[in-house]
Parts: structure tokens; sequence; C-alpha cells
């Protein structure tokens, strides 16, 4: 793969109603807004994709996340800062381009067979369960001792 392929205005619009209704805080309009709307800002979204592929450069502004603290565990001690990980909110649009750029990628992966057939994550139709029925064993035990 030398290079990702642009995107058309169905594929963008087709990404931006499959979002969840959830935005970041630096989202400059909210959601369900954008979806609402998707009919005449799509043309202006695949543009910026496209210039972004095509250069190999993700704008800088979708690399801007909000980053907000959460407890690993309910039983974790809330005054120690080891009890928290951090949840990162990314921009809808730059989730929607990183949803784009991954499905192009998987394509390239599985049109190639790049990927192990024991690879179960990030693949439709290829559940962990799916595999371990696919082993001789019928289960997935390994013999680590």
């Amino acid at each position: 793969m030398s290079a990702f392929h642009a995107v058309s205005i169905a594929d963008v619009t087709t990404a931006i109603h499959q979002l969840p209704d959830k935005q970041c805080a630096s989202d400059p309009l909210p959601t369900r807004l954008l979806k609402d709307t998707v009919d005449l800002l799509a043309p202006f979204i695949t543009t910026l994709f496209n210039k972004s592929l095509a250069s190999g450069m993700f704008p800088a502004v979708f690399k801007s996340a909000y980053i907000t603290p959460r407890l690993k565990k309910v039983s974790s001690h809330p005054a120690d800062v080891k009890s928290y990980r951090p949840i990162s909110n990314f921009p809808v649009l730059s989730k929607t381009l990183e949803r784009l750029v991954a499905h192009q990628l998987v394509e390239h992966l599985n049109l190639w067979s790049l990927l192990p057939d024991a690879q179960s994550a990030y693949r439709a139709n290829h559940s962990t369960v799916r595999h371990c029925r696919r082993t001789r064993q019928g289960d997935c035990r390994t013999d680590a001792a």
C-alpha cells in the first residue's frame, strides 16, 4: 500500500451517521447537529480528509485531546494518583478520519492476507470464540508451564 485512496462524500456521510452522539469539548458543534447537517457539510469535510490523505499529514487540530482522569476501579483510593487512568477525548472529525483510514488499512491487510489467522482483534467475523472452535482441542488453553 503506497498511499491511501481518496474518500467519497458518501463514505464521509456514512461514517458521520455511524458516529455515537458523544462529542469532545473542543468540537465546534454538537455531534447531533453535525449528523443533521451532514448533507451540507460533507463536501467540505471530504475535501479536508482527502487533502490529509494525499499529503500524509494529519491536521494538528485533530491531534489535541481533552484528558479526563478516571478511577481504574471503584475500590481504588481516590487520593492516590496511581489509581487513575487517562481517558482521551478527541474531536469527532478526528475520530471520523481515523475510522476511514482504519477501514482502508484493514481492507488492504485483508486483500493481501497480511494478518495471521490467529489474529482476532479488530477483525470482523474473527472472534476469539471462533478461533477457539478452530483449534484441535476445542479450547484456547496453552501449555505455558
